[in-house]
């Protein structure tokens, strides 16, 4: 059985765990990251209110919108942070999204009273 890379880092000596760490800034996916937090598929459906094979789907998706990509995030304990660079530009932090793209997608509510429609007989 392997340990969690949390588990094998303390064991380490200074110089090579501060490596270490480093390196873990990358990971290959969902699986390792969800690996790296120390939680089992178990852990995830339980938190995400699904059936543990249901999480191993999400970890092979190569595709997903991102509301399941942050429930995800947060189930293993971590917060999702949305980075843009664009070219000869400071990195840019995308932040309340969800809450941009909720609010684009609603009609804007009017002040003006409402009028109601006569059902006309056919």
């Amino acid at each position: 059985m392997s340990r969690p890379f949390t588990q094998i880092l303390p064991a380490l000596p200074t110089r090579r765990r501060k490596g270490n760490q480093e390196i873990r800034q990358q990971v290959k996916g969902l699986r390792e990251l969800r690996m790296i937090a120390g939680k089992a598929q178990a852990d995830v459906a339980t938190a995400l209110k699904i059936k543990q094979p249901s999480v191993s789907k999400i970890e092979k998706q190569a595709d997903m919108y991102l509301s399941t990509l942050r429930s995800y995030v947060e189930a293993i304990g971590g917060e999702l942070e949305l980075v843009v660079k664009l070219p000869e530009r400071p990195v840019l932090r995308l932040q309340q999204l969800g809450e941009v793209f909720d609010q684009a997608a609603r009609p804007a509510k009017s002040n003006a009273p409402q009028r109601r429609r006569r059902a006309v007989p056919r």
